[in-house]
């Protein structure tokens, strides 16, 4: 991304000097002849390097003051120029917010290399230590600038899934290994005009020529799939699921990680503000979000008709399948306390009949003889009606990875506390439903 200069003077020939001086491929410099003209695109842009002179005003120290008043969150750089060699006007200057103080005439070479200095620095003061991408900060305001521009753009949002199951089960040093093996190669497919940065810990965002970011999306998404298996144990391979050990996650079936992509560009749409356009990507990356496979998504031209949109409702229908009485009656009471719709079912084969699939399933593996539950667990896994139904299943005999091995999402031990399912229960109804 182009690094932003704002040089505010009145004097036409030295700032145009100046312009000349700094601009070049990686770095783009505004002019303003004024202060207010300088604080609409202060705003807008949000420049990394600020330079103001005396020209406008022989009072710099209150123009730094009020500079770095409306630039509090983001923090540019303010260099003060002027004529004057007064060491009181240097203190005044750097005391009210400015970085440097240069006296004119400046020498060029001199006066190039401090503004390189100075953008560098705040570059590198940007920087994630881990994956050396600008941080969510500076993200944002690439983000920011690109929507007052009028050339093309494109913006991927991607994600690694199931990056935190992987980090718990594999420890911090390989999810940092993984994380940067993927960075390096995100950074392989792009050239200097293309801006990659993070948005969160496994989120990052590349800002691209509309042209080529389907092409990126397709080689990021074979690329992460080809090297993700490299990063599992032949044991987990083979299982072709990794269990999340612990107390309270025990018996938590989690998948491979893979990445998703979401594409937005300017083409069909003009965004306005940084949340517009992130609420799109966030939308647009959710729907090609797959349960265990790499995908991407790119925003098309919209073409609707008359009843086209169909609304997706909540879905809190809950189905239990539990041969002991009493504990049907407390579950149903107690779920339904947490408002969810809860069905509760004499024999496995009596809410294949329901017309509307339930969120979650909370079934009992059945006797160590005939392990009924489990076959039905199996038959459920395999139905894809049942594709985003939840199963939870729960067994007094305790062999987690048989259970996980039929198709469960999440393995409770009888006896098990209520408030651990419940926990469970609103976890899975979010991720049926906001997935």
């Amino acid at each position: 991304m182009q690094s932003v200069t704002l040089i505010i003077d009145k004097r036409r020939e030295l700032s145009v000097k100046y312009k000349k001086l700094l601009e070049n491929k990686s770095s783009k410099v505004i002019l303003s002849k004024n202060f207010i003209s300088a604080m609409k695109i202060i705003q807008d842009k949000e420049p990394d390097l600020i330079i103001i002179s005396d020209s406008i005003d022989n009072d710099l120290g209150d123009y730094c003051k009020k500079i770095r008043a409306l630039t509090y969150n983001m923090r540019p750089v303010i260099v003060a120029l002027s004529k004057s060699s007064e060491i009181q006007d240097r203190l005044n200057a750097l005391e009210n917010g400015a970085d440097d103080f240069l006296s004119e005439p400046v020498n060029s070479d001199e006066f190039v290399m401090r503004m390189k200095a100075h953008l560098r620095r705040e570059f590198e003061s940007n920087l994630d230590n881990k994956k050396l991408l600008p941080n969510k900060n500076y993200t944002m305001r690439a983000i920011k600038r690109i929507l007052t521009s009028k050339d093309p753009w494109a913006c991927l949002y991607i994600s690694i899934e199931n990056f935190k199951n992987y980090r718990e089960i594999y420890t911090e040093l390989a999810s940092d290994k993984l994380i940067q093996t993927f960075c390096a190669i995100i950074q392989s497919s792009l050239n200097e005009d293309d801006y990659l940065g993070e948005i969160s810990e496994n989120k990052f965002l590349i800002i691209t020529n509309p042209l080529k970011a389907e092409k990126i999306a397709n080689f990021l998404t074979f690329a992460f799939d080809s090297i993700a298996k490299k990063f599992y144990s032949p044991k987990d391979l083979k299982r072709g699921y990794v269990i999340i050990e612990g107390d309270e996650l025990a018996g938590r079936r989690a998948g491979f990680v893979h990445t998703t992509i979401g594409i937005v560009t300017n083409e069909f749409q003009k965004y306005t503000d940084t949340n517009q356009l992130l609420n799109s990507l966030i939308n647009i990356h959710n729907l090609a979000n797959l349960p265990d496979k790499s995908n991407y998504l790119i925003e098309r031209a919209k073409i609707s008709a008359e009843n086209s949109i169909e609304f997706k409702g909540f879905n809190n229908k809950i189905f239990v399948i539990e041969p002991d009485e009493a504990m049907n009656v407390l579950l149903k009471t107690i779920l339904e306390l947490q408002g969810y719709e809860t069905i509760i079912a004499e024999e496995y084969d009596e809410f294949l009949k329901e017309e509307t699939k339930p969120a979650i399933i909370i079934l009992d593996a059945g006797n160590a003889e005939n392990l009924k539950g489990l076959k039905i667990c199996k038959f459920l896994r395999e139905n894809p009606d049942f594709a985003n139904t939840k199963i939870i299943v729960t067994s007094i005999f305790h062999d987690k990875e048989l259970i996980l091995n039929c198709g469960a999402d999440l393995y409770l031990p009888k006896p098990y506390e209520l408030s651990n399912l419940i926990k469970w229960v609103n976890i899975f109804v979010d991720e049926v439903n906001f997935r």
